[in-house]
């Protein structure tokens, strides 16, 4: 079964050019939908959907902050006026501090609560009435690995993705018999702009973390958006209420 190719699709977080968000965008573009990327950093965002048109694709790149209810308003608005329906939404932003618990202040602790796990809240609340109003629609939040083992350094970032899982849930069995879907997502460690910087501070890690997952080396963004652009196709039209583990095995030790 192929999708339609006039879904309208929504990725936040998709500013970065060796990011989830953006290879997800990529391969929902590429498949024939209309795809608006959003991320607080308006000038990313922007340039990637650049990127998209000149490949000929349909793409659009927004200013959002995930953590405004008012902004979450404005996109939703703004999708709707243009394209008349809202079909799929990646709840992709995301951040991680990483501090051991006696030195994590609450403003950081905060932090990433509303970035990773509040705005998925906000999200879903913002589109779920266009959806309900279609008769459908699929949402994939991204969780982690870190939301199901306990690494140490993440209590915050763990916190908040363990939370996506549980939400993701919850709303997935709130609008099953609506015909939304509602799936999450949790990539392990995977190549982005964020394991490159932490790679470069710590040269050494590197081979140890390729060590340590079964299939030796770390996952590419794509593996990720691969798995998101499945659960928000009609492939998985009988698929709501999971969550699917990218991890090279990491997590089945």
């Amino acid at each position: 079964m192929t999708d339609s190719p006039t879904k309208t699709m929504i990725v936040t977080g998709a500013a970065s050019a060796a990011g989830l968000g953006f290879a997800t965008a990529l391969l929902l573009a590429r498949e024939g939908h209309k795809v608006y990327l959003t991320d607080i950093d308006a000038a990313g965002a922007a340039a990637r959907a650049d990127e998209l048109r000149t490949e000929g694709l349909d793409a659009t790149g927004l200013a959002q902050d995930v953590t405004d209810e008012a902004a979450w308003k404005a996109l939703v608005e703004h999708v709707t006026e243009k394209t008349g329906r809202i079909d799929g939404l990646v709840n992709n932003a995301g951040i991680a501090v990483l501090s051991w618990t006696a030195d994590l202040d609450p403003a950081s602790w905060d932090r990433q609560i509303d970035v990773n796990l509040k705005s998925a809240y906000l999200g879903c609340r913002a589109v779920l009435p266009i959806m309900e109003r279609q008769g459908s629609g699929a949402i994939v939040n991204l969780s982690s690995v870190a939301g199901l083992v306990g690494i140490p350094g993440a209590s915050a970032y763990a916190a908040s993705k363990g939370g996506v899982r549980l939400y993701t849930k919850a709303v997935a069995m709130e609008v099953a018999a609506k015909g939304i879907r509602v799936n999450a997502v949790c990539p392990g460690v995977i190549w982005t702009d964020m394991q490159k910087v932490a790679i470069e501070d710590n040269p050494d890690q590197y081979d140890a973390i390729n060590a340590s997952i079964p299939m030796k080396r770390m996952g590419d963004p794509e593996d990720i958006g691969n798995m998101i652009a499945f659960l928000l196709s009609e492939r998985a039209k009988y698929v709501t209420g999971g969550e699917f583990v990218v991890d090279g095995g990491l997590t089945a030790q």
